[in-house]
């Protein structure tokens, strides 16, 4: 494998001139390209799509990937056992082997000091098969559930990837891109990206929506390789040339179900036409209904298809789920038995998932009324409280959270017994939803059960 010297990353130089990497000044369109796009607009509709001409465009390298003779000594017998008892299967042309240890993906040595350092032992199954796959620069579909370690499955192959481009210079945006349905899950991603950034002097971003721009924009000016976004605030930014995706060739697409869930596929196919179409592309979901199938076959090419457990989610037998069916009169009665049953025990968290904003503030004045140490949380709520009321929940000083989908895929690594307090609403391409509430979950271990709404939502 090719050797990883730390960069200089050289940002002051090449200031003027045109752009080196093609699509010509910015992503804005039309005319006062400066200004900021019209509240009320469709977003992204001043962002006119480039039309590519690859001949023109430089050369990238992608393809770094040297198996490990350890790898390579491995039988298909035992590749065959190994993916049979991971629940990993593959389908697409010219599938890597996976790796079984960490030192078989020949990451450079700062990054394998920051995994031994963080006593990780072996490789999670995605890991396994997705780095091989991700470092031979194939386009690829990751489908696995949160917690599975997906996101060091993508970000260490960014990693290499970009070490082994060009600097950046003045008035570059960055190399790689992931786009991310929430805010609490860009932070969690960038998180990730600055512990092992740091290791390797790449800088890294976090650009989303409900905080000042200021700061997220001085970043961009001054030069980032991993920028971590939400697709409205980085539209925003597109549309105000205050970043482009000229150098963009590696992109990540993270939760895709639930972004298309939100309503963001406009906006994504609005990004993906800012990106040269030569790019590396990784698709990763939790689950795989159609809509997900057909973005995958727009943006992908030839890619490969790794799948963790089953395609269709299953309910997980390490969790007890208890489906209460009631009337409205009986949901309140009900769940403070259950709260008193679940509090019981002073370790233990409890999510409340409701259906609305408004009912979410009347639950959590109610409880808090009645004595229970209760917070809320949705959308209209700001960035400063949100974080807030998440870190009291994280930490136990506030036991019992109400929200609506805001925490959604937002809550990793916290044990939870969890209940719906309005009905589950059924979403294609998961496990089925039975019942009225409340319905509860009671984790045996850190897992998602993936057959209710709530763990869903973990």
């Amino acid at each position: 494998m090719p050797g990883f010297a730390d960069r200089d990353r050289g940002r002051d130089r090449g200031y003027g001139g045109p752009p080196r990497f093609g699509g010509g000044g910015g992503g804005g369109g039309g005319g006062n390209r400066g200004g900021p796009s019209g509240k009320f607009g469709n977003p992204g509709e001043r962002l006119r799509k480039k039309h590519w001409n690859l001949d023109e465009l430089p050369k990238f390298q992608k393809n770094f990937y040297q198996e490990h003779p350890d790898v390579t000594h491995r039988s298909p017998q035992e590749i065959e056992q190994y993916r049979r008892s991971k629940e990993v299967t593959v389908k697409g042309r010219d599938c890597p082997k996976p790796m079984i240890k960490f030192n078989e993906a020949s990451f450079p040595s700062y990054v394998m000091d920051m995994i031994v350092k963080q006593n990780f032992t072996d490789p999670t199954p995605i890991q396994s098969q997705g780095w091989p796959v991700a470092l031979s620069g194939k386009d690829m579909v990751g489908i696995a559930q949160t917690g599975s370690g997906k996101t060091l499955a993508y970000l260490l192959p960014a990693i290499v990837h970009i070490q082994h481009q060009p600097f950046l210079e003045h008035g570059d945006g960055p190399i790689c891109l992931v786009l991310a349905p929430t805010r609490e899950l860009a932070q969690q991603v960038q998180q990730v990206a600055a512990e092992y950034g740091r290791a390797s002097r790449l800088k890294s971003t976090c650009i989303y929506g409900g905080a000042p721009k200021g700061p997220q924009i001085r970043d961009l000016e001054r030069g980032v390789e991993i920028c971590i976004a939400t697709p409205g605030r980085l539209i925003d930014f597109l549309e105000c040339n205050k970043t482009n995706l000229r150098r963009c060739t590696y992109l990540v697409l993270d939760e895709a179900d639930r972004m298309l869930d939100m309503g963001f596929e406009p906006q994504i196919r609005k990004i993906v036409d800012q990106i040269r179409p030569d790019r590396q592309t990784l698709m990763w979901s939790a689950t795989w209904p159609k809509e997900v199938r057909q973005l995958a076959e727009d943006f992908l090419k030839d890619y490969v298809q790794i799948n963790i457990g089953a395609l269709q989610l299953s309910a997980n037998h390490n969790i007890l789920q208890i489906v209460d069916v009631c009337n409205d009169m009986e949901k309140e009665d009900k769940l403070i038995r259950l709260l008193e049953e679940i509090m019981s025990e002073k370790e233990n968290k409890t999510i409340i998932f409701v259906e609305t904003k408004r009912r979410c503030d009347e639950l959590t004045r109610r409880m808090r009324r009645d004595g229970w140490p209760a917070m809320g949380i949705h959308g209209d709520k700001s960035q400063q409280e949100r974080d807030w009321v998440l870190n009291e929940f994280r930490y136990g000083k506030a036991p019992i959270l109400i929200a609506t989908d805001v925490a959604s895929r937002g809550l990793g690594g916290v044990f939870v017994a969890g209940t719906r307090h309005d009905s589950p609403r059924p979403r294609e391409g998961e496990g089925g939803h039975i019942g009225s509430a409340p319905l509860a979950c009671h984790p045996v271990g850190l897992e998602r059960c993936g057959g209710c709404e709530i763990c869903h939502q973990l």
